[in-house]
């Protein structure tokens, strides 16, 4: 009888344990707009790794996506089209916690990148603001499309890291 309590409960303790080995990473991507940057770093974070990670993304004063990130997503296969621009402060009014909370602004503009409150490790990887890319359309798509390029290495390097550590 005392053999089977303790089996049992030795089952459960491994099951909670297996699960919570199990559960995705929450990431959340913050921008100023949730226009282009954080949109580009959660739909690669989904693509490549969806299976270990659970992403969003938000901003401190949303906008609509910018066209060039959405011309150029799609050029790669990822429809952004129907994303929306999300509010960092509704994602905190409604108690949301993550793992990770990743700022992706430029240095140039750092300190007016939101800092989602929680308890998370933050992390800071600068990119330039597509929405103020100058030049003729071209020159404008090829630009983001660095950018984009650039968001994608870094989610892979980040992916290594995490696998070594």
């Amino acid at each position: 009888m005392v053999i089977i309590h303790l089996s049992k409960a030795v089952f459960t303790l491994f099951r909670l344990c297996e699960l919570s080995m199990n559960e995705k990473k929450k990431v959340l991507f913050i921008c100023v707009h949730n226009s282009g940057r954080s949109q580009m770093a959660e739909a690669f974070l989904d693509l490549l790794a969806g299976d270990r990670f659970q992403t969003e993304s938000a901003g401190l004063a949303p906008q609509n996506l910018n066209p060039h990130v959405i011309a150029v997503m799609k050029e790669i296969g990822i429809d952004l089209s129907k994303n929306k621009a999300d509010s960092v402060f509704d994602f905190y009014k409604e108690g949301r916690l993550y793992d990770y909370v990743i700022t992706v602004c430029d240095d140039a503009v750092e300190n007016q990148c939101p800092i989602f409150p929680g308890i998370a490790k933050r992390l800071h990887w600068p990119f330039p603001d597509p929405g103020k890319i100058t030049g003729t359309e071209a020159e404008k798509l090829e630009r983001v499309r660095q950018i984009r390029d650039n968001i994608k290495n870094k989610i892979n390097s980040w992916m290594e890291t995490l696998n070594t550590s």
